[in-house]
């Protein structure tokens, strides 16, 4: 590719270069766009540092999604813990059960409740 470009640059034609490396003209000239007046080394960095960029931004989005799906799951337990506790309550209230059989019902572990100090 930087031999093509080089070639170029010394007086051939774009459509002749292409057609000896044995792209289409318009590849030539994205390539001179993109990698002309570098080096082998520069387009192997360049190269080099466009790959880490799209592994980068890979994981990104794979965090970003890993993140969304934990707060989804926080979210949905979240409401599944707060019906836990109304059904409990209700047993309690409606029914005069303590929280041990409420809980023993509901088959939900018992959440202890702390005493107060008074």
């Amino acid at each position: 590719m930087i031999a093509a470009l080089k070639q170029m640059e010394a007086g051939r034609t774009a459509a002749e270069v292409a057609r000896e490396v044995g792209v289409a003209t318009p590849t030539h000239y994205q390539w001179k766009a993109k990698y002309g007046g570098m080096g082998v080394s520069q387009a192997q960095e360049a190269k080099q540092l466009r790959d880490e960029n799209t592994k980068l931004r890979k994981l990104a989005a794979d965090l970003s999604l890993d993140k969304e799906a934990l707060q989804s799951v926080i979210r949905k337990n979240r409401m599944e813990l707060v019906a836990e506790k109304a059904a409990i309550e209700r047993l309690q209230c409606e029914y005069a059960f303590s929280q041990r059989r409420a809980c023993g019902l509901l088959r939900v572990a018992v959440i202890p409740i702390p005493e107060r100090a008074e």
